[in-house]
C-alpha cells in the first residue's frame, strides 16, 4: 500500500508555527530551569522597617494618650450639647447666639458647683481633722461594730483593727504617701484643672464647627452615596446627643433626690454627697450602685441608723431608676437592646475605664444604626 506524503513548499514551511520545544532531561537541570532570586536581606530589611514604624506610631499614640482623651471627651460633650443648640436655633436664634447661651449656662453651673463645693470640702476636712479621735472612738464602740464582733466571735478584734486604722490615717506622713506626696497631689489637682479648661475650649470649638466638620467628612464619600451618608451621620450624632442628655438627666434626678433625702436624715455634707451621686450616675450600670456604697459608708460617721437608712433608700431608688426612670428616658435616646447595653458597658469599661463605659453605649447604638441603614439594605438588594 502506497503512503503519500505531502510535500510543503519553503514558503508554507516558513508560515507554520514552530513546534513547542520538547523538555529534555539532562544532567544540567538547574541550568535550564527559570532562575528564582530570593532577596532575603531586602525582605528582612523592609519588614524590620515596618515593625519599627509600627512601634514608633504606637509610641506616639501612647504619648498623645492624654490629648486623644481630651479630644474624645470634648467631641462627646459637643455632640451632647448640639441638640440643645439645635432646639434654640428652631426658636429663631442664630447658631452663634445659641452656642453662647449654652456655654454661659454650662460654665455658670461649673463655677457655681465649684464655689459651693470647695468651702464645704474645706470645712468638712477641718472638722474631720479636729474630731478624728472622737470619730474613731464612736465607730469602734458603736452598736454596729459590737454586732459584727458578736457574729465573728473574735472578741474585740474588729474594734482593735478600727483603732489601728484610725491611728495610721491620723499620721500626716501616711496620708501623704497615699497620694505620692503633697507635690504629686498638687500636680494632680493642677493637671485636672488644666484638663477641664482644655476640654471646655475644645468643646466650644467643636460645637461651633460641627456642621462644617460634617460637610468636610461628607466630601470623602462618593457623590452617589453622600445623601445616605448624611442621613446616617445625622442619626448617629443625634443618638449620641440624646444619650448624653438622657444620662445627665438621670444623674440630675439622682443628685436632687439625694440632696433632699440626705438633708432630711441628717447625713454629713449632704451637698457634697449629692454631687457624688450625680457624678457616679453618669456611669452606666454600676454608677448608682457605686454612689450608694460610698454615701452609705460616709453616713456611718453620723450613726449606723443613718447609714442603714441611706442604704435602704438607695436600694429602693435603684429599682425605681432601673424599671421606671431609665426606660422612659433612655429608650427615647438610644434604642439598644438590654443585653447589648450590658456587654457594651462592660467592654468599654475594660478597654477605656470610665470614659470607655460612657461612650460604649452610644458607640453600640451607632453600630446598630449603620447595620440597619447600610448593611441590611445592601444585603436585601443582592
Amino acid at each position: 500500500m502506497a503512503v503519500f506524503r505531502r510535500i510543503r513548499t519553503p514558503r508554507q514551511a516558513a508560515s507554520l508555527p514552530e513546534p513547542a520545544p520538547v523538555a529534555a532531561v539532562t544532567g544540567e537541570a538547574d541550568a535550564r530551569t527559570p532562575e528564582v532570586k530570593i532577596r532575603a536581606f531586602r525582605i528582612g530589611f523592609v519588614g524590620a522597617l515596618g515593625v519599627l514604624l509600627a512601634l514608633l506610631l504606637g509610641g506616639i499614640v501612647g504619648q498623645l494618650g492624654t490629648v486623644i482623651l481630651y479630644v474624645a471627651l470634648a467631641l462627646f460633650l459637643a455632640l451632647g450639647l448640639d441638640p440643645v443648640v439645635s432646639w434654640l436655633q428652631r426658636r429663631d436664634l442664630p447658631r452663634w447666639l445659641a452656642i453662647l447661651l449654652v456655654f454661659v449656662v454650662v460654665i455658670g453651673l461649673f463655677v457655681g458647683l465649684i464655689a459651693t463645693l470647695v468651702p464645704i470640702v474645706v470645712e468638712q476636712t477641718k472638722i474631720i481633722i479636729e474630731d478624728w479621735p472622737d470619730i474613731v472612738a464612736n465607730v469602734r464602740h458603736g452598736d454596729f461594730v459590737a454586732w459584727l464582733n458578736s457574729l465573728t466571735g473574735t472578741g474585740d478584734a474588729i474594734g482593735e483593727a478600727i483603732t489601728a486604722a484610725g491611728d495610721w490615717l491620723a499620721d500626716p506622713a501616711n496620708l501623704g504617701s497615699l497620694g505620692g506626696g503633697l507635690l504629686a497631689v498638687g500636680a494632680g489637682i493642677a493637671g485636672g484643672f488644666t484638663g477641664a479648661v482644655i476640654v471646655l475650649i475644645l468643646t466650644l470649638y467643636f460645637l461651633a464647627s460641627l456642621d462644617s466638620m460634617k460637610r468636610y467628612a461628607t466630601r470623602f464619600v462618593p457623590a452617589s452615596s453622600r445623601g445616605k451618608f448624611r442621613e446616617v451621620s445625622n442619626e448617629i450624632t443625634g443618638s449620641v446627643g440624646r444619650y448624653v442628655i438622657g444620662q445627665v438627666s438621670l444623674g440630675a434626678i439622682n443628685g436632687v433626690l439625694s440632696l433632699i433625702f440626705l438633708s432630711i436624715i441628717g447625713a454629713p455634707a449632704p451637698i457634697l454627697l449629692a454631687f457624688i451621686a450625680f457624678l457616679c450616675s453618669l456611669i452606666p450600670l454600676v454608677g448608682t450602685l457605686t454612689a450608694a456604697v460610698i454615701i452609705s459608708l460616709v453616713c456611718l460617721a453620723a450613726s449606723p441608723v443613718t447609714a442603714l437608712t441611706a442604704a435602704i433608700y438607695y436600694l429602693v431608688y435603684m429599682q425605681v431608676e432601673a424599671y421606671v426612670l431609665s426606660p422612659r428616658i433612655m429608650n427615647r435616646a438610644v434604642a439598644v437592646p438590654g443585653a447589648l447595653v450590658v456587654i457594651a458597658a462592660v467592654a468599654g469599661g475594660t478597654l477605656g475605664g470610665v470614659l470607655g463605659a460612657l461612650v460604649a453605649i452610644p458607640v453600640a447604638a451607632s453600630l446598630i444604626t449603620i447595620i440597619e441603614k447600610v448593611v441590611f439594605p445592601r444585603q436585601d438588594t443582592i
